[in-house]
C-alpha cells in the first residue's frame, strides 16, 4: 500500500474528517481493492490515536468501502457483480438528471471548456494514453454536475463515485469497449452543443449501462482466470 506525504490532521478534528481523508485515499488509488489496512501506518501518517481511526474505519465499513473482520482488521472491499447491478443504474439516473440540467444552464464558456476537455481526451485515446484518458473522462462527467449546480445531486454522485472506485482497478477496456465509450462522448458533445437536455441525459444513462457491461466482462474474466 503506497503512502504519500500528507499533512497531519489536527487532534481536535473528529473521526468524520479522518474518514474523509481515507475516502480520498480510496479515490486516488492509494488504497486498492483487497488491500489490508495498516492501522499503525495510518495513525503515524495522520498523527492520531487508534480510537478515532477505528471509528473512521467503522464509518467506511458501514458505507460498504471496507470490510471489518474479527482478529484480521480492515481491508478494502472489492466490487461484486451484484453491486454493479445495484449501483450503476443509480449512477446512470443521476448523470441523466445532471446532463439535462447542464444543458439548460451551460454558458458558451462552459461549452467551450467541455469542448477543450473532450478534444484532449480524444487525443489521449488515439495515443493509447489510458491514464490521461481516464483523468479527463472523469473531469468531463464531474463538469456536468458542476454546471447543473445542484448540491444534493452532486453529493449523491460523489458518494456513489467512492462506492464504485474499485471499478478502475478491475475493469480493463477492450478496444471495442474503449471505442464505444469515445463514441458515447462524441454524442454527448453533439447533444450539449444543441442544448438537447433530454438527448444528453439519455446518452449519459446509456453510457453508464455500457460501463456496467464492461465491468461485468472484467469480473467474469477475473473469475475465469482464478479458476484456471
Amino acid at each position: 500500500m503506497a503512502m504519500s506525504d500528507t499533512a497531519i490532521i489536527p487532534r481536535r478534528s473528529l473521526h468524520g474528517e479522518l474518514a474523509a481523508q481515507l475516502r480520498d485515499m480510496l479515490m486516488r488509488g492509494e488504497l486498492k481493492p483487497g488491500d489490508k489496512i495498516s492501522e499503525q501506518m495510518l495513525c503515524s501518517r495522520f498523527g492520531v490515536s487508534r480510537t478515532p481511526l477505528r471509528e473512521a474505519l467503522k464509518v467506511l465499513a458501514n458505507e460498504g468501502l471496507l470490510i471489518l473482520s474479527p482478529n484480521r482488521g480492515a481491508s478494502v472491499a472489492r466490487i461484486t457483480p451484484g453491486e454493479v447491478d445495484e449501483l450503476f443504474p443509480i449512477m446512470g439516473a443521476l448523470e441523466m438528471v445532471a446532463g439535462e440540467a447542464a444543458c439548460a444552464r451551460a454558458t458558451p464558456e462552459d461549452v467551450a471548456r467541455l469542448e477543450g476537455m473532450h478534444a484532449a481526451m480524444v487525443d489521449d485515446y488515439r495515443r493509447g494514453d489510458s491514464a490521461g484518458y481516464y483523468r479527463l473522462n472523469r473531469q468531463i462527467h464531474e463538469a456536468f454536475f458542476e454546471i447543473a449546480a445542484n448540491s444534493a445531486l452532486t453529493q449523491m454522485y460523489q458518494t456513489l463515485m467512492v462506492r464504485i472506485h474499485a471499478v478502475r482497478f478491475i475493469a480493463q477496456k477492450s478496444s471495442e469497449r474503449w471505442r464505444e465509450a469515445v463514441e458515447d462522448h462524441e454524442q454527448m458533445m453533439v447533444a450539449l452543443r444543441a442544448r438537447d437536455g433530454a438527448r444528453l441525459g439519455a446518452i449519459l444513462k446509456e453510457h453508464l449501462r455500457h460501463k456496467a457491461g464492461m465491468v461485468h466482462e472484467s469480473l467474469a474474466e477475473r473469475g475465469k482466470q482464478a479458476a484456471e
